[in-house]
């Protein structure tokens, strides 16, 4: 019998999308390549985010490896801009940019945001036990000011989500949303495309 004298209502819900891709095996060994290619070029890359790992300078998006890569994931891109109830029909879909990162034992990247797009993403390509989780942070900072004593975590109380890489997996996030990269642990390369997605009124 329930005894609730209250309906909880989950309202302001902050949506990130989780997916295997299909045939992930086949464009990470394209995607892999690509990579190698850009890291033997440009051994030296950027610095953004990354700490002690190798971040790719942007990829030329009319290359045939990123298009391959786009044109296999552009399904479930639409299927999250579909769940935001965007009009695709008035608004123009955009990678702003599209990079890579390479995490060795012992690197990490820093709590960061995507700023000036509206979906951001994480593609793993390799992605061994223990490499490092993507943890994503609580959004609404009033709630992360005074935090009380609880008896179990739950979907109310938490403050941080954890989603651990598997290769093929493809995360879709808010780009306002504010996330990090735990400490590579294992002994093997940590591989992530990511890229920025903008819609821009036609």
């Amino acid at each position: 019998m329930n005894n609730r004298l209250t309906d909880l209502n989950l309202i302001f819900s902050t949506p990130v999308w989780t997916t295997i891709v299909p045939n992930y095996k086949e464009i990470n060994e394209k995607m892999y390549n690509y990579i190698q290619t850009l890291q033997s070029n440009d051994p030296k890359g950027k610095i953004r985010s990354n700490l002690i790992g190798w971040h790719s300078q942007n990829f030329n998006l009319q290359d045939p490896e990123p298009q391959s890569f786009i044109h296999g994931i552009s399904s479930i891109l639409n299927e999250s801009l579909t769940d935001m109830g965007w009009d695709l029909k008035k608004n123009k879909l955009k990678i702003t940019e599209m990079w890579t990162i390479i995490n060795p034992t012992n690197a990490s990247n820093a709590r960061h945001i995507h700023s000036n797009n509206f979906i951001s993403a994480a593609y793993y390509v390799k992605a061994s036990k223990e490499c490092g989780d993507i943890c994503f942070y609580d959004p609404r900072s009033a709630k992360v000011i005074r935090t009380p004593i609880t008896n179990a975590i739950n979907k109310l109380n938490i403050d941080v989500v954890n989603i651990t890489p598997k290769e093929g997996l493809l995360v879709l996030f808010p780009s306002y949303l504010h996330h990090s990269v735990d400490i590579n642990q294992s002994d093997k390369e940590r591989i992530v495309i990511s890229f920025n997605l903008n819609l821009l009124q036609k």
